[in-house]
């Protein structure tokens, strides 16, 4: 059952306002994006996702992804993690179980633009806290969200899963990024390598076709001293025929 207040808190959010004082590069682009998600998207997120990578494909992304935020420098057993970009918490939960197992005094919190996708994550049992909120001001989301509810100011570990590529600017995310991590705290990155599907624009909402990896490297660098970025062998987003390589980035 969700919680009465938390859905209040979602149902009421004022997307144009709120984005303005976010500081949104594009609001109509951002609306327009929450739109297609709302109405395309969050009911049936969670199937959709599997039928991009397999079931080994989503298993070897979750790995990946758990593999990053364990690596040294340890994580502490009540490490505060938070998921950039959550949508219905599809990865979410499954990296939660996996790093629980790991670190059993985790939590773990919930980030995305498209409230009804974190309507649809707030159902689910396994204790992530949902909040409302842009990449690029992961800061401001924060201090709006907890006039409603209680979220961390600064993370353990941040990670996020095929959001990227969302995002207008994504210097302004890596910026965002790295001032809600804790000194020794880390990030992971999974996206899209470049492609040349445009029509993913309109089928899928997405900002960018996909990105080189040397790209990100060079962006990332902008706000961490310790970067990697390398392509995932052997796994692809496909849809209807069409198929892009994968990257994840690693930040300390």
């Amino acid at each position: 059952m969700l919680d009465l207040s938390l859905r209040k808190y979602l149902e009421t959010v004022d997307l144009h306002n709120l984005l303005r004082e976010l500081g949104a590069q594009d609001i109509d682009l951002t609306v327009k994006e929450i739109k297609h998600f709302t109405e395309k998207e969050a009911e049936k997120r969670d199937k959709i996702v599997p039928s991009y990578f397999g079931s080994d494909g989503v298993k070897r992304i979750v790995d990946a992804i758990v593999t990053s935020l364990t690596s040294p420098p340890k994580l502490r057993t009540d490490a505060q993690v938070l998921d950039m970009g959550a949508g219905s918490g599809y990865f979410t939960t499954r990296v939660a179980h996996k790093l629980k197992k790991l670190l059993p005094k985790a939590s773990f919190y919930a980030m995305d633009a498209t409230p009804a996708m974190l309507s649809v994550l707030a159902k689910k049992r396994g204790g992530i806290l949902p909040f409302f909120g842009i990449a690029e001001n992961i800061t401001g989301s924060i201090r709006n969200a907890n006039k409603y509810t209680q979220i961390p100011t600064q993370f353990d570990a941040v990670f996020s899963t095929l959001m990227l590529h969302h995002c207008p600017d994504i210097n302004k995310v890596f910026q965002s990024l790295r001032k809600v991590l804790k000194s020794s705290g880390k990030a992971a990155i999974i996206d899209l390598c470049t492609h040349d599907f445009t029509e993913f624009r309109r089928e899928m909402g997405d900002v960018h076709l996909g990105f080189d990896p040397e790209e990100i490297r060079k962006a990332a660098e902008k706000a961490f001293t310790e970067v990697s970025v390398k392509k995932i062998p052997g796994i692809c987003c496909k849809s209807s025929g069409r198929s892009a390589q994968l990257f994840t980035a690693t930040m300390k």
